[in-house]
């Protein structure tokens, strides 16, 4: 398990740093960190996603929001190898960002049974929706994914219609939010030890 945990690590440019998970996986001799890294490859390949390039942006937006800085960094630097620009690289991390509040706020509005707020306007300022530098279903897609991950059913809904609106298949997806699925539980497993008390 051992040369699996650092082949994973390899696989992702990060550092070999002190990962609690994985020491566990390799001391117990744990399959799943084979899952793990097999997981992640078969959803980055995925032929529904378009390219790596969008696996790898829908990947740090995940990473992003999640604040595994560490794995967002690394796939910021995968999308860039497959020819991301700044400005997409930026708008992953802003949708992130965006939807961390957004996913917020509207699952306050379908958790309280008070529906006094949902004729009261947000207020939340939100035009990177409107013209996004990404291509609008993109935007829509990885909003819905990182949607999807906080687990915000009306924000979920909303971007599903949105992506199929666009032209997304129920396959394109289906595979994307594997891909975010897949890379929650990467934060997870690369969650970094605390640093040592003094």
């Amino acid at each position: 398990m051992e040369e699996t945990r650092k082949d994973l690590l390899a696989d992702l440019g990060v550092t070999d740093a002190s990962y609690p998970a994985l020491t566990a996986f390799v001391a117990g001799d744990h399959k799943y960190i084979r899952d793990l890294r097999i997981n992640l490859k078969n959803t980055i390949d995925s032929v529904n996603l378009g390219g790596k390039k969008q696996a790898f942006l829908i990947a740090l937006a995940v990473a992003a929001n999640d604040r595994a800085d560490q794995l967002a960094a690394s796939f910021a630097a995968s999308a860039k190898r497959e020819g991301a620009t700044d400005a997409e690289v930026a708008e992953a991390y802003a949708i992130a960002s965006l939807l961390a509040t957004l996913n917020v706020f509207y699952r306050f509005r379908h958790f309280t049974d008070n529906k006094q707020y949902e004729t009261m306007q947000a207020g939340i300022k939100m035009t990177i929706m409107a013209r996004p530098v990404l291509s609008k279903m993109f935007f829509e897609l990885t909003s819905l994914v990182v949607s999807a991950v906080n687990g915000c059913q009306s924000c979920v809904n909303s971007h599903e219609i949105a992506v199929r609106n666009e032209g997304g298949t129920p396959e394109l997806i289906f595979d994307a939010i594997r891909l975010g699925a897949v890379v929650r539980g990467l934060c997870v497993a690369l969650h970094p030890a605390p640093p040592a008390a003094l």
